[in-house]
């Protein structure tokens, strides 16, 4: 289902004095018909605006692009942008995983992964009734393949591994959709999260990158995390943090603060995300669980989101 954004210029005149003025301004639309009166009340409900007079719309545009959970407007989930409001009844799954297949580049120069048979159909009727047949394979891999979690371990020795993980920090977690898609800066900044609660949540940074998967410009200067974003998200207590992008730090430089903070704090991440158009920004459950490998930090997950069936992709 398309979903619509209006971009406007706008004057606001406030009733004990002062005005404030906007340029280029977008917020999420309820449709492609949306008015100059429509414009303007989203305009006040999303920046909580209180004793304001009269609004004039100097210029408006509707733009079919993905809701990005302005407060107050259609994809906000009831409350605010908080995690924990209530999904509307009905649900769907997404899938936000990509496929493991054999020779695969996750990483630029990471090897891709071997997939061939230990054991084939045609050799295992031998050890079975008649017309009973397996394939047993085997898969040799790096653990950063296809769509992964890092854990502690990953970046501290004495960190907790995948086996060590509690099943509370993977699985069944409010998510929150920070969309940056279309943005001219690579680094994700505090500004592009403040907006939203993101307490206990999994946070899923959906920068679009996705579609160059499979590409030499996947593994291009891509969108990535700051250093004071990540700390901003430990003292706001997020739980997890994920991208569709081909690393969670700017891998143009050889620091990678996003990795050491996050994990530093027990704050697991995925990266390599796909799909996240169709998560809304808030209402869904997210879960990335890897199997309990000890002394193991990073592996592959099926990534996915339950999602209500009112807001296909808010």
């Amino acid at each position: 289902m398309p979903q619509y954004r209006v971009e406007l210029d706008a004057d606001v005149t406030f009733t004990n004095g002062g005005d404030l003025r906007v340029r280029g301004f977008r917020l999420d639309a309820p449709g492609p018909d949306v008015d100059e009166q429509e414009a303007a009340t989203l305009l006040l409900r999303s920046l909580g605006l209180l004793m304001a007079g009269p609004v004039t719309v100097h210029a408006l545009r509707v733009i079919e692009e993905p809701h990005k959970g302005t407060r107050g407007g259609p994809s906000a989930a009831p409350g605010g942008t908080g995690p924990s409001a209530a999904a509307p009844s009905g649900r769907r799954l997404v899938d936000l995983s990509h496929p493991i297949v054999a020779g695969m580049t996750t990483y630029p120069g990471l090897p891709g992964p071997e997939i061939t048979p230990h054991l084939t159909r045609e050799a295992s009727r031998a050890h079975y009734a008649e017309g009973t047949e397996f394939a047993i394979d085997r898969i040799s891999m790096v653990g950063n393949t296809g769509t992964y979690l890092d854990s502690p371990f990953h970046r501290y020795a004495d960190g907790d591994d995948l086996a060590a993980l509690p099943l509370e920090a993977l699985a069944d977690l409010p998510a929150v959709v920070v969309r940056v898609t279309g943005s001219a800066e690579r680094g994700i900044d505090v500004a592009s999260l403040a907006p939203f609660e993101v307490r206990g949540a999994a946070v899923l940074l959906h920068t679009g990158w996705d579609a160059h998967w499979g590409t030499p410009a996947y593994g291009g200067p891509a969108p990535y995390l700051t250093g004071e974003a990540a700390r901003w998200l430990v003292d706001e207590g997020a739980a997890l943090v994920g991208i569709d992008s081909v690393n969670i730090d700017d891998t143009t430089g050889d620091e990678r603060p996003a990795h050491s903070t996050l994990l530093a704090a027990r704050i697991p991440i995925v990266e390599h995300l796909t799909g996240l158009e169709q998560v809304p920004v808030t209402g869904a459950r997210f879960t990335a669980a890897p199997p309990r490998v000890a002394s193991f930090g990073t592996f592959p997950v099926r990534a996915f989101a339950v999602a209500p069936e009112a807001h296909p992709a808010g």
